[in-house]
């Protein structure tokens, strides 16, 4: 899978850009300010019809104007797509794929497969269980099209369920309302649940090699899935903290509340204890599994975006990030041609990003 050319018109600090990208190694370099990141952030719209930085559309659009369009060429096992984008400040996206509207987003998923990492993904593990979360609710929504339904209905019931709890004082005969959304909640939600526990054990399975690989043979870690609801099934847990619930106005157990555990072998749970090296080795492990199960599960390689990470890892996590997916497909956002890019692994394109600009440096 690769992403042949990308083309922006009023994104950002683009007023209009059209880059063609090599199959292989690409390097986007210039000072900071300078929208190198959004390039990335519109192939990841592109394919997820999100923002990574979890930005709102009218706020990608650049100034002035009232809409913005992003076209993407993507080639997939002999077949090529076009993706086209726009952004609009008052209504929602529109999405075409080959000329074509979509109705719902969730179409769209599965046809560019991206993996992005950013400095931030550095700091996962040592962050709040929201961003945990969020890594698997990116991958799976672009893995499974069921879990993506299943999760956006579940995320709808949780709001109308809250919105009840707030609602519910001074105004008790709505209490028995909370048995129909309490129903519809645990149904999607174990659905949820399930399908992350089985996630989870997929990773787990490619993590603990990585990492020992990482660590040059001194530790290995495994991950485990964390339920808010502990070994209750989500419609008794639901029951049980009705009355905290009600007290607290929010709800308290759910996939919304669950976390992932990471333990190295001596049995210390990294998350708490871990050092800050300890934690961004283990941040690493779990990007580079997120690579290689994308790869099995699409049998096919995604499209990796490294927005300014070499710089943050040490010469023996760079090499073995670099060593590692010389066959997929590689978009790197950096401040310079540094030695340890221009020496270390093979480049196929170079862009200067400058004013919102894109010139090949080549």
């Amino acid at each position: 899978m690769i992403v042949e050319s990308i083309e922006l018109k009023n994104y950002r600090s683009y007023e209009e850009l059209h880059i063609d990208l090599s199959p292989g190694t690409n390097i986007l370099y210039g000072d900071n300010a300078q929208g190198k990141t959004n390039i990335l952030e519109a192939l990841y719209l592109s394919g997820t019809t999100k923002s990574h930085r979890g930005t709102k559309d009218r706020d990608i659009i650049r100034f002035g104007y009232d809409e913005s369009h992003i076209e993407t060429i993507v080639e997939k096992k002999g077949i090529c797509f076009q993706i086209d984008m726009h952004l609009k400040k008052n209504s929602p996206k529109g999405i075409a794929v080959d000329g074509i509207p979509i109705r719902k987003a969730g179409e769209l998923f599965g046809i560019l497969n991206l993996v992005f990492f950013s400095p931030e993904d550095l700091n996962i593990i040592k962050n709040g269980p929201s961003e945990r979360r969020r890594f698997i609710d990116l991958e799976l929504s672009q893995l499974d099209k069921i879990y993506l339904s299943n999760l956006s209905n579940y995320n709808r019931i949780i709001n109308q369920r809250n919105s009840l709890l707030k609602d519910l004082y001074g105004q008790t005969n709505l209490i028995e309302t909370l048995d129909i959304w309490d129903m519809q909640l645990a149904s999607y939600g174990t659905k949820v649940l399930e399908r992350r526990k089985e996630f989870i054990e997929e990773v787990n399975k490619i993590i603990s090699n990585i990492h020992y690989k990482l660590t040059g043979g001194k530790e290995r870690i495994s991950i485990s899935y964390e339920a808010s609801n502990g070994n209750m099934s989500l419609e008794d847990a639901l029951k049980r903290y009705r009355e905290r619930d009600i007290r607290m106005k929010s709800t308290s157990v759910g996939p919304h509340r669950d976390d992932i555990c990471f333990t190295a072998d001596s049995g210390l749970d990294v998350r708490k204890f871990g050092s800050q090296g300890q934690q961004r080795t283990a941040a690493l492990s779990l990007k580079m599994s997120e690579i290689e199960l994308v790869k099995k599960v699409i049998k096919d390689t995604p499209v990796l975006l490294l927005d300014d990470v070499l710089s943050e890892l040490d010469k023996h996590r760079q090499n073995y990030l670099l060593d590692s997916i010389h066959d997929i497909q590689t978009i790197i956002t950096c401040t310079g041609l540094d030695e340890f890019v221009n020496h270390r692994f093979s480049i196929n394109k170079i862009f200067h990003i400058k004013n919102g600009h894109a010139s090949n440096a080549n």
